[in-house]
């Protein structure tokens, strides 16, 4: 995918199919007001009017807070406008010399685009007005100021839709509200009362919503007001936007043919009930008489003079024009059914009679009620769907519900929603409890699930899906409110993390957060997993992978309040895990302090099936953009993944797995003894076993390790094994002949039965143009399928973070070093540039290295590691095997804070224990994002690689303990490494 593709589906993403952003194009931003300093002090005394403006828009909730600009006289306004930029000019009757029809007709000389309009500021002017309307060709309208700062607002809004009304009906489906009065002082009146109430009632329709952004674009879809002071104008406005009318409403008398007539309301609205006879319509008149014409019209009336007139006016837009609920009647008019919302429709369609669906059918009022709330797609494509469409009757009721399903389905995808019982379950949908930041893993899938779907990432490929499991996100702002409510603070200092467990868990969660949770459990029943997603994790600059622990809940008692207990608990470990030493060593090692983290929670369900006691996936990996070890025709940035049958602690935590490129997926990393050595024999599962379990204990207290026959028994291995034929010394593909199996992916990898290498190119490509960086992503797959059921395979992204990759030039040209300058030289080297300040090495000596030892190798490294720490030294670290795999056997199973102050990390071979290096790792990752120097160096001499044993083990100052030896040199040692060639040399 190139950068220009995914360009496109940002804007797709953040505007939406709709073009919502292009809606409202003009916007008055400044106003330029021309009054006397009498009416100035009027406005000021009356109203305030600045600060009423700012206050009624942010009410409202509208954005771009126009400001105004006041001159006292026309030749000031003249002067302003040749120099400044103005949205619009609202003058008064009295402007200097000039009058006012002679300044707007001056003002217009200079920019002829600007609208005027006229306030007049005492009713007595009417009387002008009305014996100048020949003179009014300049000005746009004309209001009455009546102290009300919202006629201002009005005034804005009025001018907008009148501009903006052209492009947003026609692209934006926009509807529109006709207004036909030519009486000043009414109009002045009516037109805020008549804003305020379709602004309400859209803010009350966006209350609804569960996302920001859709808030944002339904104020910019409410229905456009356009006024009209005479009958050509009306018909005007009505022929020009006929297919975009919500409603009508006219004065009895105003002038046609150049006339005063009072009867033109009446001909005006009949020759509409002619043309559209279902479009709402409303008569208005000062007389009480005029009710019976509008009655024989079959419209509404409103009284002028009525004290009930904004009741009437509010109750008309409820029930006639989509804003309030969608209300069921018979044939009598009785009411029989509500909807409030899309899935009210879903539930209530089914229930009601055909011939009440006819008749709201015939009447449009579906569709009027989705343009009301926004839905323009589904109004435009259920409008013009009639019931003889259908072979029957039922065939179109069917077709109504899916309509709206999907529409209420698709509408969240990708997008970030509160939690609810509707939205939990959706596809493509992430919720969240709360507010505050969704931390570092949070921000990562929430940007990367808006882009699966937005980009319709799996119709690239055939027959599989491609998404995210169900995430529910808990944001920072709980944690800060758990922490300062139960007083936990104060642990920071606490060097116990069996204390700050017990405390935390003994701390008191909000009731909201609580019920919240236990609305999620009540639709999962699934296993879950509890992560955490702290503010700085994952960041480019700091990743904190491995540093948090996950929990993986199976979510299985029988009661519910014990696995909401259990999830709770979860919840309140992750957020004790802030505060453990190991995670405030990590911190402080950063230059950060605890003050300055904070942490949201990631609720996962977890990928898998469920056979026999155990719950697991296919399959897990982890894939890289960009690979330090590529090998052959490999480039570094052909990347590189490793998997793992069942859950991802075996590749994660560094045990064994399989690696492969994702560019050549079928090109071996070894030969075929080494793989047989190295295959996964074991694998990680879910233990659906135990329902009552003791979480503190860590997050493997919910797991349990298999051996590979059983995922063959539950036959799971079929697409995943091969078999190795020892009288022919060869692998066979599949595992349909008797032999030792063998992990290797061959049915995934060379045949494609799922498309993994292809999938993982692509979202790796995908994701570091849109990080800007290198990255690596976590994912698992379900191979299940049912094509009865739509169960198709399926591709989970769990986790997507960057990377860190700075190559700078090297200060020292390694070809110029002799091999009796060299400590060590590797061509399995990760870092770049010069190191010339570390005077210590701490190694094993091979002579002592016992493989069944490691755990005791940990303990010594890390009071070593301390006392580094306390003298503020960096060290070097030589070591065989893997550093921090979980598998003992494999190398020494440290984790990150015990090795914290090691610069340059150095895993060697031994005769008998050649080892793959540990890529892939937790703290591998943070190894590279630190710019620490990651050196492999082979037992046997590969490409020349070698370490000079017997120089180190002379050295002066050494320091012998009971497996490590520790040298402090008086000189610095001078590291050197070659970050584009790979090629890493420490000298003596």
């Amino acid at each position: 995918m190139k950068f220009k593709e995914l360009r496109y589906y940002y804007e797709k993403f953040k505007y939406g199919e709709d073009n919502f952003h292009n809606l409202m194009q003009f916007r008055v931003k400044e106003i330029l007001l021309i009054s006397t300093f009498y009416d100035a002090y009027i406005f000021e005394h009356d109203a305030l009017l600045s600060e009423q403006i700012v206050g009624e828009y942010h009410q409202l909730n509208l954005t771009t807070v126009p400001r105004i600009t006041s001159v006292p006289t026309g030749e000031d306004a003249l002067e302003l406008l040749a120099n400044r930029h103005f949205d619009l000019v609202i003058t008064t009757m009295r402007t200097g010399e000039d009058n006012t029809f002679e300044l707007s007709r001056k003002i217009k000389e200079v920019n002829s685009e600007i609208p005027i309009i006229l306030m007049l500021t005492v009713k007595s002017d009417i009387a002008i007005i009305n014996r100048n309307r020949d003179r009014l060709e300049f000005i746009e309208n004309i209001f009455l100021w009546n102290g009300d700062s919202k006629l201002i607002l009005v005034i804005i809004k009025y001018i907008e839709d009148k501009k903006n009304a052209p492009y947003d009906t026609e692209n934006g489906l926009v509807k529109v509200i006709l207004l036909v009065e030519d009486s000043i002082n009414f109009i002045s009146i009516y037109l805020p009362l008549l804003y305020t109430e379709i602004m309400e009632q859209t803010q009350r329709l966006i209350s609804e919503e569960l996302n920001d952004n859709q808030k944002y674009n339904r104020m910019r879809t409410r229905p456009k007001v356009l006024v009209a002071s005479s009958y050509e104008e009306g018909l005007e406005i009505y022929n020009k936007y006929r297919e975009h009318l919500l409603c009508v409403m006219s004065d009895m008398e105003f002038y046609h043919e150049q006339q005063l007539d009072g009867e033109a309301g009446v001909k005006f609205l009949k020759m509409i009930k002619t043309e559209d006879p279902d479009l709402a319509c409303i008569l208005q008149s000062s007389l009480l008489s005029n009710r019976r014409k509008a009655e024989e019209l079959g419209v509404t009336f409103f009284h002028k003079q009525s004290q009930f007139l904004l009741k009437d006016l509010r109750n008309f837009i409820i029930e006639n024009l989509g804003f309030g609920d969608l209300v069921f009647r018979d044939e009598r008019g009785n009411e029989i059914a509500r909807a409030k919302t899309l899935s009210d429709f879903e539930n209530i369609i089914p229930t009601l009679p055909m011939d009440v669906i006819l008749r709201h059918t015939r009447q449009k009022d579906f569709s009027s009620w989705l343009i009301a709330h926004g839905e323009m797609q589904l109004a435009k494509k259920v409008r013009p769907v009639e019931v003889e469409d259908f072979d029957t009757y039922e065939a179109y009721k069917a077709y109504l519900i899916d309509q709206f399903r999907n529409l209420r389905r698709m509408r969240n995808r990708g997008k970030i929603v509160t939690v609810n019982r509707e939205t939990i379950t959706h596809d493509g949908v992430i919720t969240r409890i709360g507010s505050g930041s969704l931390g570092g893993k949070g921000r990562g899938l929430a940007f990367f699930n808006s882009f699966l779907v937005t980009t319709e990432f799996e119709s690239m490929f055939r027959d599989v899906r491609v998404k995210i499991p169900q995430t529910t996100i808990i944001g920072t702002t709980c944690f800060s409110e758990f922490v300062d409510d139960n007083n936990l603070f104060e642990l920071r200092n606490c060097d116990d993390d069996d204390v700050i467990k017990k405390r935390f868990i003994g701390g008191v969660l909000s009731e909201n957060v609580v019920a919240k949770l236990q609305i999620y459990l009540e639709e999962v029943k699934v296993p879950v997993a509890v992560r955490s997603s702290g503010l700085l994790e994952d960041s480019q600059s700091q990743p904190f992978a491995g540093v948090y622990q996950t929990y993986m809940l199976p979510n299985n008692a029988d009661d519910i309040k014990e696995r909401l207990e259990q999830l709770v608990t979860a919840v309140k470990l992750v957020y004790s895990s802030v505060f453990l030493n190991d995670t405030r060593r990590y911190i402080e090692n950063l230059n950060y302090i605890i003050e300055e983290e904070s942490m949201a929670v990631v609720i996962q369900e977890i990928v898998g099936q469920r056979y026999e006691d155990y719950y697991y996936p296919h399959f897990s990996g982890v894939a890289q953009s960009y690979n330090y070890y590529p090998i052959g025709n490999m480039k570094n940035q052909d990347g590189v993944a490793s998997i793992a049958v069942g859950l991802g602690q075996s590749v994660v935590e560094g045990e064994r797995n399989f690696r492969f490129c994702p560019e050549y997926p079928t090109v071996n990393y070894l030969s075929d003894a080494d793989v047989i050595n190295s295959t996964q024999t074991d694998f990680y599962a879910v233990d659906l076993s135990r329902k009552d379990f003791d979480i503190l204990k860590g997050e493997f207290e919910t797991l349990v390790k298999l051996r590979m026959f059983k995922a063959e028994k539950h036959k799971n291995l079929y697409h995943l094994a091969s078999v190795w034929d020892p009288d022919n010394h060869r692998i066979i593909d599949g595992i349909g002949s008797p032999g030792p199996r063998i992990i290797n992916f061959a049915n995934i990898l060379k045949y494609e039965y799922f498309p993994l290498s292809s999938i993982v190119k692509e979202i790796l490509a995908m994701a570091q143009i849109a990080l800007g960086i290198p990255v690596e992503i976590e994912f698992a797959v379900d191979l299940t399928k049912n094509e009865n059921e739509n169960i198709r395979p399926t591709f989970y992204m769990l986790q997507v973070r960057p990377m860190t990759v700075n190559f700078e030039e090297s200060l020292v040209d390694i070809k110029s070093l002799s091999e009796e300058d060299m400590l060590l030289y590797t061509e399995e080297g990760l870092g770049n540039g010069t190191i010339d300040d570390i005077y210590d090495i701490i190694f094993i000596d091979p002579e002592k290295f016992d493989k069944t030892r490691t755990q005791e190798m940990c303990s010594e490294i890390d009071k070593l590691n301390t006392m580094m720490k306390e003298l503020n030294r960096e060290y070097i670290l030589i070591g065989p095997g893997r550093w921090g795999t979980r598998d003992r056997f494999l190398g020494i199973p440290v984790i990150w804070s015990q090795i914290s102050k090691a610069k340059i990390i150095v895993e060697v071979g031994l005769e008998d224990y050649e080892i793959e290096p540990s890529q892939g790792t937790h703290f591998f990752h943070n190894v590279v994002a630190m710019n620490i120097g990651y050196f492999n160096v082979p037992y046997k001499k590969k490409k020349q690689s070698f370490i000079d044993w017997s120089h180190i083990k002379c050295r002066n100052g050494a320091t012998n303990y009971d497996y490590f030896t520790h040298i402090v040199s008086e000189e610095p040692f001078k590291v050197i490494m070659d970050g584009k060639n790979r090629k890493s040399v420490i000298c003596k």
